[in-house]
């Protein structure tokens, strides 16, 4: 048999198989991890992963970290504000004016508790467990509303005077207004952004923040200064915690924790002045001669 001759065409694709069957070769084995003595760029990418994926998990456990303690320290604040008034009274069998006022604080109560049930159930990876809570989170969300307005109507009708008490009532009627206008705007857009953890959790977050002057008004701290104004700015360093983890996790403000702080902290320093404004004072007086008409 004649041996058998190639030409140089044959010579240049037996040349290009060789080297594809090579590059393929080194293709695997960057892939797995086992490339050749001269090549360090791909083991080194697989290390540089490992580390990044390390870093992310110690981030999402400091994460998890930092929002359970703010819901503790916020059940603190709230138990520290009503302990002598109703916690330590009895709860139920606390000395409070009447029946709607018990159910709005065993409400409020509730959805302080549902905050630690939550961050607590994400801490433990129970993701599946924390959105179907969370459908039961919403519906307790609108009942706080409804509870916190049916509260405070019930206050300024028991609160009914002439002359300037009457008019400091009236004026008061615009802060849990105030409030329960942003907890229910935040809630909302908590709703909304629920398939966004980012942002869900600090709008939660923002809007239970949202109703701790009531607590903190009541600390006992025994000092003529300690006021609602005082209260209500004991809100801000809580405020400040979010905004300084943003920066330390991600370098920046979160959109929502800006938007929703700003909002937050505008209706508060707007609401008293709106109380003392003639429009608020006749909408007040006419609120409060329907609420007597039921007691």
């Amino acid at each position: 048999m004649l041996p058998t001759h190639h030409g140089p065409a044959e010579h240049d694709r037996a040349d290009s198989s060789q080297d594809e069957s090579g590059l393929a070769e080194r293709v695997y084995n960057a892939r797995h991890c086992r490339g050749q003595r001269g090549s360090t760029l791909n083991p080194l990418r697989f290390r540089g992963t490992m580390a990044t994926g390390v870093i992310r998990q110690g981030n999402h456990r400091f994460e998890n970290l930092f929002f359970s303690g703010m819901a503790v320290l916020i059940l603190g604040t709230v138990f520290l504000g009503f302990a002598r008034s109703y916690y330590l009274a009895g709860v139920f069998k606390a000395p409070l004016p009447n029946l709607i006022v018990h159910i709005h604080g065993a409400v409020f109560s509730s959805w302080i508790l549902l905050l630690i049930a939550q961050t607590s159930l994400v801490a433990a990876g129970r993701i599946d467990l924390h959105r179907r809570l969370g459908l039961l989170g919403f519906a307790l969300a609108c009942v706080v509303v409804i509870l916190g307005l049916l509260a405070a109507t019930d206050s300024l009708g028991r609160h009914f005077a002439a002359g300037e008490p009457g008019v400091g009532a009236k004026a008061f009627y615009a802060i849990p207004i105030a409030d329960m206008l942003v907890f229910s705007t935040l809630i909302y857009f908590a709703f909304r952004e629920r398939f966004n953890p980012a942002a869900h959790k600090r709008l939660i977050l923002i809007a239970t923040i949202t109703l701790l002057d009531a607590a903190f008004v009541r600390w006992p701290i025994p000092a003529a200064w300690w006021d609602l104004r005082m209260a209500q700015m004991c809100c801000y360093p809580l405020l400040l915690l979010l905004i300084g983890y943003d920066l330390w996790s991600t370098g920046k403000i979160q959109r929502a924790t800006l938007w929703a702080s700003v909002f937050l902290i505008v209706l508060q320093q707007v609401r008293s002045p709106i109380g003392r404004t003639v429009p608020w004072q006749s909408f007040a007086a006419w609120v409060q001669n329907f609420a007597r008409s039921f007691q």
